[in-house]
Parts: C-alpha cells; structure tokens; sequence
C-alpha cells in the first residue's frame, strides 16, 4: 500500500504515519507539509527510513501534487491551516489555502482514480446546538442543519471553506463516482499537540504545571468534547482501508461534553496546580465581534456502528495522557 499524507508533519498526520508504520508495516509513505503549523520533529524517527519520502512543499503546487497523487493508493488530505488563534490572525491564508488545497486534491484523485480522506471540522456545525437544543442533551448529527455567522465575521470562514471541501468532494463522489470519505474531527489532542495556535487542553496543561493562570475565553460553561488522537486516527485509517467510509461524512470525536471552567479545575486538580482560573473576554483574545458556539459535541453512532468499535481512551485517560508528556518534557 502507497500512502499519501498531505500536512503529514502536523499532529493528526503524524500519528497517522506513526499508527500505519505499526500496524502495516509494508506501506510506503510519502507527506508533503509546508511546516507552518506542522514540524520535522513530528515524523523525525521515520525520516532515514526507505519506505518514507518528505517532501516540504504546498498542496497548491499542482505541479508537485500531481505526481504524488499519481504514486499513491490512498490519500490523507489534512494540510490546512488549524487553530482559531491562526485563522483570525491569517485570514486570507485561511480562506485560499483550504480551497486551493481541496481543488488541487480533488481533481488528481479524480484523475489517477484514488481513495482520499478528506479531513473536515466540527467547526462546519456552526452554532447548531445553540439553536437545535437548549436542555444540553442533543448531540450533533451528520446530516444536522449548520448554524453560522455573519460574513463579516472571520470566525465562520474557516468552517465554511472545509463545508466547501466537503461539497467538492461529494460532487466528485456524485458525478464520477470518486472514493471519498469525510471525517469531521471535533477537537483531537494528546501528546505532542502544540498549544501555539490556541489549542485549549495544552494550553492549560502547561499553564497548571508552571502555577500561572489558567486564562479562560468567555464565561467558561460553553461545552465541549475530545477526543484522543490515537482513538481518531484508528477510526479514519479503519475508513479508508476497510472501504466501509467512501461516499459517507463521519463525525470523529468523544460524545462526553465537559464546560471549560470544569477541565481546567480538573486539569489543576489532577497536575495538583496553584493555579487560578482567569476568564477573558472573547473581544480581548481575538478582536472586536468574535462568536463561539455554546455547545459542540459529536454523536458517533454512525461512526461506531460502521466500524464496530468503540472508544478506548475517556477524558480522564486523555488528561494522564497529556499530562505526562508535558512533565516529561519539562524534566
């Protein structure tokens, strides 16, 4: 098997490398990654390996992704620009490199006749739940109508490009018959996650074990889930090699909600921090009109049920998992 991984050097695309080299270990990788959000040191141990090949390049070059794809038996595409930290600072990098990076994915898939997994965003939902229920027992659905901002709003441009990824990749499947499969991520982490680009578990982790505040966005009760990256990148390789994910949109998360004021006390109970929690308000992070969601939590039934699997790592297991690294790191 020839496996292509675009933004391979990022922390999703780097497990997947590290989950495929372990579970098939004849696979021939090759990731391109442009290093802006993702790191060498990432995929750093598969470097000296003849079965592995980086190449530190753009998915807009079409003249480099043309013969990737051309090699390739299945295709990761998760090259994106990630994190709302940057997609408020970089707007139009966020805008042009998801749409060019989809049009340029698509079309040489479509070509050379490839299986890709596009990699989409519980940001898509928009604030659904806000809307759809306010007793905090519904979940979000795949085929749920999206509540989203104004245009004015830079918040909702980056959920509406990766909704435009899965528009592109579902005519391509409709009209030519291209295998894809759509997997919604909703807020993946473990170790080796940066808290650079706004990432909410790092960042308080490391804020808990250095005894400085803990800085809260909002009044702290909007509700969220996550998921451990070895419980998502087991799911989404499981899709792309059983075939039982192609023509279908998944929802790749942990359907266990938690308020952020909750995770940080737990993550200061479980580091046995000094830290305070702080709460900021949205204008001061990212500028003036910003808009969160009140609630964004996955069912994954469908996910599940197609599968046959269920989730190994709970939030408990996910916070050990992120903690130890960090002290580790900090020895």
């Amino acid at each position: 098997m020839k496996i292509l991984i675009t933004g391979g050097a990022g922390f999703i695309g780097s497990n997947i490398v590290e989950y495929l080299f372990t579970h098939y270990p004849d696979t021939e990788i090759k990731v391109i990654d442009n290093l802006i959000t993702g790191r060498k040191e990432n995929i750093a141990a598969f470097l000296d390996s003849p079965q592995f090949e980086f190449i530190e390049n753009t998915v807009t070059n079409k003249a480099v992704m043309e013969p990737l794809i051309a090699w390739c038996d299945h295709c990761y595409h998760l090259a994106a620009p990630v994190g709302v930290k940057l997609i408020m600072d970089r707007p139009v990098h966020s805008v042009l490199d998801n749409i060019r990076g989809i049009d340029t994915i698509m079309e040489f898939v479509h070509k050379y006749n490839k299986r890709v997994m596009v990699a989409s965003t519980s940001e898509t939902y928009g604030k659904s739940l806000d809307f759809l229920d306010t007793t905090n027992s519904r979940k979000l659905k795949e085929d749920d109508y999206r509540v989203e901002g104004s245009t004015r709003n830079h918040r909702w441009a980056y959920a509406n490009t990766k909704s435009l990824d899965e528009f592109l990749a579902f005519a391509y499947h409709k009209e030519y018959g291209t295998e894809v499969v759509i997997s919604r991520f909703f807020n993946t982490v473990g170790p080796k996650q940066l808290s650079t680009y706004g990432m909410v578990i790092p960042n308080f982790v490391q804020q808990a074990l250095a005894g400085k505040e803990i800085k809260i966005f909002g009044t702290g009760e909007q509700l969220r889930s996550f998921m451990h990256v070895n419980d998502a990148v087991r799911a989404v390789v499981a899709l792309m090699m059983t075939g039982k994910g192609v023509g279908e949109e998944f929802n790749v998360g942990n359907p266990f909600e938690i308020s952020m004021n909750n995770l940080a006390q737990k993550i200061i109970d479980k580091t046995h921090s000094t830290a305070k929690i702080v709460h900021i308000s949205y204008e001061e992070a990212y500028g003036k009109g910003f808009e969160d969601m009140n609630r964004r939590t996955a069912d994954i039934t469908k996910l599940c049920t197609t599968l046959g699997i269920e989730l190994e790592y709970d939030l408990d297991r996910i916070l050990d998992d992120i903690i130890a690294f960090h002290r580790q790191a900090n020895a």
